[in-house]
């Protein structure tokens, strides 16, 4: 019998320890294209960078959410990437960089052209991406697990490329997070 209950227990502390442990499955966007090949599936980007406050609680706050770690690597290609990277990234036949980067600079560093063409002017943003890699919107701004969940929930159900305004309205109003 204490046997039976002492491998309960070391059942449980050992979900419990995975459960903890599961994580965002991210990609670089190279990773993600090549992966919308074999499975299409939409894109979600998260552009930030070290030194922004609300990026870093988006990934303390929102990214360690285990319903969004579950809807995320289920329904879409996560991405994240650093608008300040001093790494090159091929995306749609072109290579993007950053001639600004200054290695070793304390702070603040040139902004990436990858960040440009996406369309992202504050920190954190996130872009979404279609199941051919065409871009569909960049949103910026701190989003808790509910608030991104609408964001999600909508470009995976209900998005289309002639989506009213109004029909956004329409979804947002109604929309009833579960997280």
């Amino acid at each position: 019998m204490r046997t039976t209950f002492l491998t309960l227990i070391a059942v449980a502390m050992s979900v419990g320890a995975w459960s903890q442990a599961a994580s965002v499955n991210w990609m670089t966007i190279e990773e993600a294209v090549e992966a919308q090949q074999r499975e299409p599936r939409k894109i979600v980007m998260d552009v930030y960078t070290k030194w922004c406050g609300p990026c870093k609680m988006m990934m303390a706050n929102t990214f360690t959410n285990p319903d969004v770690i579950d809807y995320l690597n289920a329904n879409y290609y996560p991405v994240k990437f650093d608008a300040e990277s001093a790494d090159p990234v091929s995306f749609q036949g072109k290579t993007y960089t950053n001639p600004t980067y200054v290695p070793n600079k304390p702070g603040r560093n040139g902004v990436h052209q990858f960040s440009q063409a996406l369309g992202v002017r504050a920190y954190p943003t996130l872009v979404f991406l279609d199941e051919k890699s065409a871009i569909i919107a960049p949103i910026s701004g701190y989003k808790t697990p509910p608030q991104l969940e609408l964001y999600l929930r909508f470009f995976e159900d209900a998005y289309t490329p002639s989506v009213a305004h109004s029909d956004w309205e329409a979804y947002q109003n109604t929309f009833q997070p579960s997280w």
